[in-house]
């Protein structure tokens, strides 16, 4: 049973907030009053848990929410001086208008978003529970660190397939094109990502995709990927970096 719920004693514009989640996702509003143990009642599916200042997933096992992630820790490390091989594929100058056609948490599009002055970032997620979370985490989460929420302002999210929005931009809509496939060969080391995981959309991308991609960006596509997958043996790339260590790799293709 799927359902949207408050988390206890809720205020009056919690309540609200969650009844006006369960009609815009077509699921039943059940008041948290209405059972002590919220687990006992997920069972095998989730549910929405509008809390005081975000939404969270609640599903047997974890819980799903917001959080810049990984994004604060790497930036952390480009001011000291140390490579980012993302940001470094990207080679922004400040004003691009940048397509993440794998959103997930948006911890990689807040990292990109902390470099462009002038620039946006239009996300997109296809897993609806993953795009309600983010959406409202991007509205109201505050960080202590002020680049992050500038950066947030400069991102947009959009919950759709890949597939389906590059069909539906003009050729050159953006300056880059972002993809981030989930890893055929998954990293369950990385705590940020395991929440993730029952949600995630697990397509494969293939050359088409990005054909596709190359048609809508002005100057690049960079696509991620983990060093034992198979995506770099069925795309086409003009070159790849990244971490020996995480195995992390990112390809890049240059419009031609």
């Amino acid at each position: 049973m799927i359902f949207v719920t408050t988390s206890h004693k809720p205020t009056k514009e919690q309540v609200l907030k969650a009844k006006q989640l369960a009609q815009e996702l077509s699921l039943p509003y059940i008041s948290r009053r209405s059972f002590r143990d919220l687990m006992e009642i997920v069972g095998s599916d989730y549910c929405y848990v509008v809390e005081s200042n975000r939404v969270v997933v609640k599903y047997r096992g974890g819980a799903l929410f917001f959080h810049p992630s990984t994004a604060k820790v790497r930036m952390r490390n480009v001011r000291k001086g140390l490579k980012d091989h993302l940001i470094e594929c990207l080679q922004l100058r400040g004003n691009e208008w940048i397509l993440d056609t794998t959103f997930g948490l948006g911890a990689e599009a807040i990292l990109m978003a902390g470099f462009l002055k002038d620039g946006r970032i239009v996300g997109l997620e296809a897993s609806t529970p993953i795009y309600i979370v983010v959406r409202e985490g991007l509205k109201s989460y505050r960080d202590k660190e002020d680049w992050v929420n500038e950066a947030m302002k400069r991102i947009e999210i959009v919950n759709m397939d890949f597939r389906e929005y590059l069909l539906s931009c003009p050729d050159d809509s953006f300056d880059i094109v972002y993809c981030d496939p989930m890893f055929e060969n998954p990293v369950y080391e990385s705590s940020s990502m395991n929440p993730l995981r029952p949600f995630a959309v697990y397509d494969t991308v293939t050359g088409r995709d990005v054909e596709e991609m190359l048609r809508v960006a002005r100057k690049r596509v960079v696509v991620k990927a983990h060093a034992l997958d198979s995506l770099f043996d069925r795309i086409k790339v003009d070159r790849i970096t990244g971490s020996r260590k995480s195995q992390v790799l990112y390809g890049v293709i240059e419009k031609k």
